[in-house]
């Protein structure tokens, strides 16, 4: 089942002859629990990719699909409600909730939307990514590796769609980063769930069954690896 279908996306910065393509026709499919990494070095466009995909930014030209969902129908009240529910968001930097505990940081996105918790799946979360032990703890208890393991969860909780990983690893030690792809791998196995790793990093991307490698605004190899 295809869970993200991108066709033709262009984003063009600038104008005149000022004009920059950050993305220049990128044609992308994506199956309901794949784990795919997108690979690039800085500048190659796969943060202007990762930020259409999220519904934070819109392509200059093309049509991203989630889940059955065309991005560019919604206004910017509906992207964002769409992103909380359906497109799960972790980045380098974990942007916890500072005063609340793991578990409340967890749970935010429910709590917006005034919703209860299932407490089988939060468990099922929790227990997969080894933190059922810290979830009174507040971001500053926890190290850097167990931060970003919250976010993971907390990416989690709405069941969303598509996980997108933006350089998950980009703030932690080798051991921690280690730690926190073994988790992404977890959670593509043990819970079903689709995810886009970002990265710039080639054995972080190995980590991945498919390598989508992205170079000045193009797509120039897409590897499946098993």
């Amino acid at each position: 089942m295809e869970i993200l279908k991108c066709e033709g996306i262009r984003k063009v910065y600038g104008s005149g002859g000022n004009q920059v393509a950050a993305l220049d026709g990128i044609d992308l499919s994506v199956s309901k629990g794949e784990f795919v990494a997108i690979l690039g070095a800085s500048g190659s466009g796969k943060s202007t990719l990762l930020h259409i995909l999220g519904s934070v930014d819109k392509p200059t030209d093309g049509k991203v699909i989630i889940d059955g969902t065309d991005l560019s129908k919604l206004n910017q009240t509906q992207a964002a409600i769409f992103r909380r529910r359906k497109v799960g968001m972790v980045y380098q930097f974990y942007n916890l909730i500072p005063t609340l505990t793991a578990r409340k940081n967890i749970l935010m996105p429910l709590a917006l939307d005034k919703k209860k918790p299932n407490k089988e799946y939060f468990d099922k979360i929790v227990g997969t990514l080894g933190i059922a032990d810290k979830l009174e703890a507040l971001p500053n208890q926890l190290s850097g590796g167990e931060q970003q393991r919250v976010a993971i969860a907390r990416s989690l909780i709405y069941r969303p769609a598509l996980l997108l990983a933006d350089e998950p690893t980009g703030n932690l030690d080798q051991k921690n980063s280690k730690e926190v792809v073994d988790m992404l791998k977890l959670s593509n196995r043990n819970l079903e769930q689709t995810i886009l790793l970002i990265t710039h990093d080639e054995k972080v991307a190995m980590e991945a069954e498919r390598i989508v490698t992205v170079e000045d605004g193009h797509i120039i190899s897409d590897e499946r690896r098993r």
